[in-house]
């Protein structure tokens, strides 16, 4: 008997929506990066982006535990000699607080072209409010 591989498009991709205002930062990405991935879903296939849309609301309001907040660092470098640029998590969250969010689920992730579709099906927001409603997303409890 074959092993049953899912064509792509036969795949049927749904919508959630998770609200992480006071949640725990690692709590929320291990859950999104599942559901992208599409590891909860017995098609899951290894080589395939069998994984939903996931749309993250509150993202400003995540949680981070102990001191990371001061000592988390996020680090870039422009390839020039000299031109790493770290800031804190802090620094993060008041300029873009929904990258705090993105990084910790895009390192989560496979670091390949499939890793990089998979994370295109993720929307963050800082705020409650979303343009997504005709997706009809279903919530997600955490």
């Amino acid at each position: 008997m074959p092993t049953y591989i899912p064509k792509a498009g036969s795949l049927e991709r749904r919508w959630f929506v998770v609200d992480a205002s006071g949640k725990v930062l690692g709590k929320v990405a291990t859950t999104v990066a599942s559901i992208l991935s599409g590891k909860r879903k017995p098609t899951y296939t290894p080589f395939l982006d069998t994984g939903d849309h996931v749309v993250v609301v509150n993202a400003g309001q995540v949680v981070l535990t102990g001191a990371k907040e001061e000592g988390k660092l996020y680090r870039r470098h422009s390839g020039y000699l000299g031109g790493l640029k770290s800031r804190t998590a802090r620094n993060v969250r008041t300029a873009h607080p929904e990258r705090l969010l993105e990084e910790a689920v895009r390192g989560m992730l496979p670091k390949t072209k499939l890793g990089r579709a998979m994370f295109n099906k993720l929307k963050v927001y800082a705020g409650p409010k979303h343009p997504h409603q005709a997706q009809k997303p279903e919530p997600l409890s955490l």
